[in-house]
């Protein structure tokens, strides 16, 4: 309980732990952004690390003139491919024996509930998975334990990775400096969260109603 306590106040106050990390390592922080990046998008034991949130105080803190917008947008689309390759080679290398194992730290609910979204989605998953926490994190593995053709998944997952880095990081730069924004960056975020969410909770509800 108290390790979701401390990543829910990570997630809310990112910018001000942003802004201490850009302290204390200076340039070395573009290289901690495009490793937390390639791990939220390539091991599906780390779903729980900052990932629209992060683009969006990442181009906020850019509009400021703290960080180089380019740079940023280019780290962390090279890192959000990256990191669904990876994770689409280990699902791919595993394959469909995962489903048989019994493990804390790979989540079977959430496994399933991103097949189901490739039954529904086909492979558009890879792109709107970019959106959705969790889901985001275990799409490109499924597709690899499901043998999807590398060519088709790599289409996906460059042309998910350009648009989820260019609404988050280009959001944070053009609406994270406006004074409400500012004033109120925490709901700002909270409500990012919120968003990315409802379209799981959505489906989850659908399904309730459906087995009723």
């Amino acid at each position: 309980m108290q390790f979701l306590t401390q990543i829910l106040s990570f997630f809310l106050h990112i910018d001000t732990h942003l802004g201490s990390i850009l302290q204390e390592y200076g340039l070395f922080t573009y290289v901690i952004l495009f490793l937390i990046v390639v791990c939220e998008t390539g091991l599906v034991v780390t779903p729980f690390l900052p990932g629209d949130s992060l683009l969006f105080a990442a181009g906020a803190f850019a509009a400021r003139g703290s960080m180089d917008v380019v740079l940023l947008f280019f780290l962390f689309w090279i890192a959000s491919i990256l990191g669904d390759a990876l994770n689409y080679s280990i699902g791919r290398r595993i394959g469909e024996s995962v489903y048989s194992w019994r493990s804390r730290w790979v989540s079977h609910e959430h496994l399933e509930r991103t097949r189901r979204f490739f039954l529904v989605y086909g492979g558009m998953t890879i792109v709107i998975a970019r959106f959705m926490p969790i889901v985001r994190t275990f799409a490109p593995f499924v597709a690899g334990v499901g043998k999807m053709p590398i060519r088709t998944f790599m289409t996906y997952n460059i042309a998910g990775g350009l648009l989820w880095v260019t609404l988050f990081v280009g959001g944070g730069y053009f609406f994270g400096t406006l004074p409400f924004v500012e004033k109120n960056f925490s709901v700002v975020i909270l409500a990012i969260i919120v968003l990315s969410v409802m379209p799981g909770v959505v489906m989850w509800i659908r399904k309730r109603v459906q087995s009723v």
